[in-house]
Order: structure tokens, then sequence, then C-alpha cells
């Protein structure tokens, strides 16, 4: 019916030329034959600007070949990415996720070229976005020229994915398995006790958003015994289908997409791909729908759990840098924060581990000199480390510090409770030197 006509990924990105701004699709549907056809003419390139957010699979962004050729403008910094983005070769964009739609959409950083990745077209035409919609929705509507592979390995998903291939320009034949990735390890005692404690807040009829690592797996698996939940998530992972398949989510007490379970982007294992596969339960949406504060308060009970790398003693979460090293982004922290604390009985949750991997302290009487603050002190909530859960909402600054320091590990609390006295001119210790201190990034980041 349709008379589709393929080419190499090498003869696809001849299209692109010195100048131009390239986005590449992000995480699971990282499009990698087409990133490396690209790099491959970087002799024949000069300041190609590429923007992505998470990006995935076998590939270098901060090889010196590609100095001068290509320049990676970073929404979201990730391990294959965050070298060069804190080079003079890259850059990161602070941005929410559900705003960055509109870069594209208005004009502010419009696309020459897209690169993505895609599902087989099915009898009517029609190939999906896959495992990612997310912020790759807005590109395809707007880019100047879409590049496709299209991979019979990429799920075909039910949501905003769907793109005809006649609006695509290029097609690329590639077929590959997507990169999995596992959130489900060995958890350490510390994550396996914050699970419990961040599950035990959580009321029946709850609409669950989790962000990525091993935490939220652990407060999934400690899910089984709970009724009606639902799901309104940036992102899906393999926790959630013991739970989907058993009943627990089943979205019956939310208020938008009864009975769907909504997200973003996909990552996870093989199971899981072939999980959300032409699955009508699934819906995977445009970023700038699903973490729309004003869509996320409209369900009951929203619960929002996410990371942080550091949160000091008045509350700011700094949750995407590690002193002036640029980590991860901001990501849709905010997002769910915020909606999270509009919504009815709803709970804004940072859940990390009291302490890094080489015992310093994650909650610290400052952050470190440079880091960005993600989540204000007037937007965190509630706060859960191997040791309980606090709620600061409401909460001055003494009494904010009390409850953190009672959440802190004990071999730091008479330091912590030291240095707050000393800032404040609280009655209580003298001052007591700060030790070195390196804060790491919380698993998963």
């Amino acid at each position: 019916m349709f008379n589709l006509k393929y080419v190499s990924a090498e003869e696809a990105v001849t299209v692109i030329k010195s100048g131009d701004r390239v986005f590449i699709h992000g995480s699971a549907a990282t499009p990698v034959p087409l990133v490396k056809a690209l790099q491959g003419r970087h002799k024949e390139l000069r300041h190609v600007e590429l923007v992505s957010i998470t990006t995935m699979g076998d590939l270098d962004f901060d090889n010196p070949l590609w100095r001068g050729s290509f320049f990676v403008n970073s929404l979201f910094v990730s391990a294959s990415t965050r070298k060069v983005a804190n080079s003079a070769d890259g850059d990161y964009v602070p941005i929410f996720l559900s705003q960055i739609p509109q870069l594209f959409k208005c004009d502010i950083l419009p696309i020459d070229v897209a690169l993505i990745q895609v599902s087989a077209p099915d009898k009517h035409g029609y190939c999906t976005l896959g495992t990612s919609v997310d912020v790759a929705r807005s590109v395809v509507d707007t880019a100047r020229h879409i590049i496709a592979q299209v991979n019979p390995r990429m799920p075909r998903t039910h949501g905003d994915g769907f793109i005809h291939v006649s609006d695509i320009h290029t097609l690329v034949w590639h077929e590959m398995p997507l990169p999995e990735v596992n959130y489900s390890g060995e958890a350490d005692p510390a994550v396996e006790k914050i699970g419990r404690h961040v599950a035990a807040l959580i009321p029946n009829g709850a609409t669950l958003q989790l962000g990525i690592g091993h935490i939220p797996d652990q407060v999934l698996k400690n899910l089984t015994g709970h009724k009606n939940l639902g799901l309104h998530t940036e992102m899906m992972s393999d926790g959630v289908i013991p739970l989907i398949e058993s009943g627990v989510i089943n979205n019956r007490c939310k208020k938008l997409n009864v009975g769907r379970s909504i997200t973003s982007f996909v990552n996870g294992s093989q199971h899981l791909f072939d999980f959300i596969d032409d699955n009508p339960e699934i819906r995977v949406m445009d970023i700038g729908y699903v973490n729309d504060t004003a869509i996320i308060r409209q369900n009951p009970r929203v619960a929002a759990i996410n990371s942080a790398i550091e949160i000091d003693l008045t509350g700011q979460i700094c949750a995407d840098s590690i002193g002036t090293l640029q980590y991860s982004g901001i990501g849709g922290q905010m997002d769910f924060i915020h909606g999270a604390s509009l919504s009815e009985g709803g709970l804004p949750i940072i859940a990390m581990p009291s302490v890094t991997s080489t015992g310093l302290s994650r909650i610290v009487p400052f952050l470190k000199e440079g880091a960005g603050v993600v989540t204000t002190r007037g937007h965190v909530h509630w706060v859960a480390t191997e040791y309980g859960a606090v709620n600061l909402f409401g909460k001055n600054f003494r009494q904010r510090a009390e409850d953190l320091i009672g959440i802190a590990h004990p071999e730091h609390r008479e330091w912590l409770s030291k240095m707050f006295h000393q800032r404040y001119h609280r009655p209580g210790s003298g001052a007591a030197p700060r030790p070195e201190w390196r804060p790491e990034p919380a698993a998963g980041l």
C-alpha cells in the first residue's frame, strides 16, 4: 500500500550540514546507528549542535575527534554526555522537563534535523515513537527534516507517539535490540529500609510517580498489599509490572485517564518492552501533558517519589549537580513535587540514603559550593532516609533542622547540630569544624 524507500544510515545523514541543530531521540529509543553515521562525517562538518535529553547505547560524545565538529547542548545530562557537557565542547540548559517542548514549538531551539527511532509501520502506515514519546513528540511536530530508524524490535505503543510514514522524510531500516537497564538489582539494607518507610506513607487509592533507580523499585516491592493504586509517571520501569498484573495498580481512582497507566518514557528490560508492546492499558504521552502540574494535581493522593544528591538543613534539594559538575538535570522532579503538593492528599517525597558510599552525610549544613537547587525549601515536603521519614511542610528552620538531623546517620548528627546552632546563633553547642565533604550522586540519578 505504501511505497517505502529505505536508505542506509550513512546516506540518510548526508542531509545534515555545518551549523545545523540536530535532535537525538533519547533513552531506550536512542538511534545509535544514525548518531554513529553522523559522527563518521566529523571531518566534513563544523559546529553541528546536538540537542538531547538522556541518551543510551554504545555512544561516545567526548571523542577528541569530534571537537569543532559537534557541540553537545544537553537538556538533561546523562552518562554518555556528562564529560562533554562539562567541557568547552558542550553545555547544559537548565529547564523543567515539562517546558522543553516550548523550546521547539516557540522556535527558541528550532530543530533542523531530528534523528529518531520508531516502530515498524502498521497496515495504515503509522509508526510510533515507541518507548520515548517525552520531548520527541514536539520535535517531530516541528523539525524541518525527520530521519527515522525503523526498528521492528521497537514496541508499538499507544498514546501520543503515532507518526505516519508520509511525515518522515528519510527512512532507515535497522533491526537491533533496545538497551536494557536493571533497576531491580540487589539493594543494600539502607535502600530496603527506605523502600519500607516510603511505602508506609502511601495510602490506598494513591496515584504514583516514581523517579529513576533502586529506591523507587524497593518502594514498589512494598506496595503488594495496597489497593486501587494509579500510575501517572514520567518514567515507567519493570517494577510496576507485577502490581499491574496483580491488580494493585488498576487506575480506578484517578480522575484523569481512568483505567490507564500513563507515562512519558519507558526504561527497563526486554520483559518491560514486551509488556508495553501494543498494550492499550499503557499510554506513552507527550511530556508537556504528563508533567504539567495542572494535570498532575487533578489526580487524587499523588505520591511523587524522587531522589537527591544532598539536602541542606533548611530543606534545599540538590539533585542535578555535584558542586559545579553538572551530573544530570532538573528533569521532572519539580514538576511532580509541586504537582503532588497541589493534589488532594498529595505526598511529595524526596527519598535518599543518609550517607554516600564513602560514609559522608547527604544531609548537610550547606549545599556544596556551586551546587544547584532543584527543589526549593518552599516546595519540599516529605524527606525519607533509612532512619525514617519527616514532613518539613509548614516548619521553620529550627524545626526542619531538628527533623532532618533525626533522620541523618547517627555518626553525623552531633556535627550537624553544632553547625546549625553556629549558623543561626541558636543556643547550643559551639562551632564544629566542617569535614572534607565530597557528595556522591544518588543511585540512578
